[in-house]
Formats: structure tokens, C-alpha cells, sequence
């Protein structure tokens, strides 16, 4: 029997008063602004005397699907200077949902410099087996992601007052840009130095008068990894702008060669002119957009030891 996956734990402190943090996790207008697990949240009117909130909720998923559920929650609001907690129960009837019902809280744990923003919630899902088991492996993990990511987009929203659709729109133009930028790199030194290395690079080395004679190949082939390398680098690092600078300096060294050995290529509609101007533009782009990017490593995953 395949054991379930444990409850997701996300934790962030925010520079922020206790006011402002409630107001955008207790609205449900301001609460799917953040929230990728979200998007709508619809509050049910209350009976008369109720303490609960009852609300509906959907998610789309892609391809003009879209999962719904119900859910109920409640809030313990407490005095100046005093912790406060807002609980929940959710689930959803849709054969499609792997989530069949769960339940967990929101803790706004006040701080001498901000709001410690703490979650926890776990549970069960359909399908059997083969649910618990797509849940543990891809699902949970995904899932606690989401939150982790969508709370420190809360936090860039309370703490820099950049909203989250913007933080989206930044993002977006950020990995597209990246990606573009290390598929790039990677082609470079995997098409033209190592796999064919004959089709005009080695000699382009040659032509530099910087390499021993009859070595070109093998510092082609050295080339061709470090641009690999790179693309690496780029993916790895991609919010240090260090990284955008190296690229930069080495993208300027290599098209400068390559012009100064060979001045006919500035002729060519695609030589590497026109190809550094390309990257070294993605990658001003890439680094432009790194500084306000939401990162779900900003937030603790553990409870703490007590």
C-alpha cells in the first residue's frame, strides 16, 4: 500500500502590518489575485448568526477545464499585537478532481518587523492507489510550489506594491527570454563545434591567429562545451545578473573575433552580428526582469522544531 504524501507546510515573513495581510487573504477579490491555485473565489451569503463562511471555488486546468469545489472556512481574528488564525475545509464532487475534501489554516503570527504568514493544509484524494501514488510524485509537490510561489508574490505585492498580475507578466517575459537565451547558447556549442565542426567554426578559430596550428578542432570542441556550460549557468542562476554579465563579455569577445578574423560575415543576414545583438538583447531582458521574480525557496517548507 503506497503511504500518502505529507501535508504542505509553507511559511514566509512579511514586512507588512497585520490589517493589510488580512484584508488580502480574507477578500476573495484580492485573494485570486495571488493565489495560483485559484481562479475564483466566490463568497456564499451567510445564514443568520453564522460564524462560518461557506464560498465556491474554481480552478482551471487547461483545454476549457475548469475544477469546482465548496468549501467553508473561518477566521479567529485576536486583539492588537495578537496572533491570529483563519481555518478551512474544502473539497469538490467532480469525478475529474484528485482532491476529494481537505482541510488546514492560515496563522498570521505578528513579528517585531512584519506578519510570519503560515500555512498548512492537507488531503485525500480519488483514483486509489494510482491517485495516492500521482499525488505524492507529481501532484503534492507541484501543489506545494503553487503556494509557496503565490505567497511570496503576496509578499512582493504588501512589500514593493507590485501587483501580481504585473509579477506575472514580469515572470512570463523573464523565463521566455531566459529560455530563448540558453537554448541559444546550448545550439551553439552543441550544432556548429561539436557535432559539426567542419562546417566553418574550427576554421573561423584558425582565421583568429589565436590558437596553435592544427589544435583548432580541439579548442572547438573546448568552446563548444563551455558555451554548454553556460546555457547551464544561465538556467541555474538566472536571477544573478553576474551571470548576464559573463555572458555579455564572452558574446562581445567571440563576435568581435569572429568579425575581426573574417570582416565579409557583417554582410550576412544572419552572422553573428546580428546573432550576439539578439542574445546580448534576451539577455538584458533576462536580467532586467530577474530582481522582482516570486521564488518559492524564500519560504520555509518545515515546521520548525519545537
Amino acid at each position: 500500500m503506497i503511504a500518502p504524501g505529507k501535508p504542505i507546510y509553507v511559511e514566509l515573513p512579511i514586512r507588512t502590518n497585520m490589517e493589510a495581510l488580512w484584508m488580502h487573504t480574507q477578500s476573495p477579490k484580492l485573494h485570486r489575485e495571488w493565489d495560483l491555485r485559484f481562479s475564483d473565489i466566490e463568497y456564499l451569503p451567510r445564514r443568520d448568526g453564522e460564524a462560518r463562511q461557506r464560498f465556491l471555488y474554481r480552478t482551471r486546468i487547461g483545454f476549457g477545464l475548469s475544477v469546482s469545489g465548496t468549501g467553508v472556512s473561518r477566521s479567529y481574528p485576536a486583539g492588537p499585537g495578537e496572533e491570529r488564525l483563519s481555518t478551512l475545509r474544502f473539497g469538490s464532487e467532480q469525478p475529474i478532481s484528485l482532491i476529494r475534501e481537505g482541510g488546514g489554516y492560515w496563522r498570521y503570527k505578528p513579528e517585531a518587523d512584519g506578519i510570519v504568514f503560515i500555512t498548512r493544509y492537507d488531503y485525500r484524494t480519488r483514483f486509489g492507489e494510482p491517485g495516492v501514488l500521482f499525488d505524492r510524485l507529481l501532484f503534492r509537490p507541484l501543489f506545494g510550489w503553487a503556494t509557496a510561489w503565490s505567497f511570496d508574490a503576496l509578499r512582493i505585492w504588501l512589500e514593493r506594491r507590485i501587483p501580481p498580475a504585473a509579477t506575472i507578466r514580469l515572470a512570463l517575459v523573464h523565463y521566455i527570454s531566459l529560455l530563448l537565451l540558453a537554448s541559444l547558447w546550448f545550439c551553439q556549442g552543441l550544432v556548429p563545434k561539436l557535432l559539426f565542426p567542419d562546417s566553418g567554426d574550427a576554421a573561423l578559430l584558425a582565421a583568429t591567429g589565436w590558437f596553435p596550428a592544427g589544435a583548432e578542432r580541439s579548442w572547438t570542441a573546448a568552446l563548444g562545451i563551455a558555451e554548454i556550460a553556460l546555457a547551464g549557468l544561465l538556467l541555474a542562476r538566472h536571477r544573478d545578473k553576474r551571470s548576464y554579465a559573463l555572458q555579455s563579455l564572452l558574446l562581445v569577445v567571440l563576435t568581435g573575433a569572429a568579425l575581426i578574423a573574417r570582416p565579409g560575415l557583417l554582410s550576412e543576414p544572419f552572422g553573428p552580428l546580428t546573432l550576439g545583438a539578439a542574445m546580448l538583447g534576451l539577455g538584458l531582458v533576462a536580467a532586467w526582469t530577474a530582481g522582482d521574480l516570486p521564488s518559492a525557496r524564500r519560504c520555509r517548507r518545515h515546521p520548525r522544531a519545537r
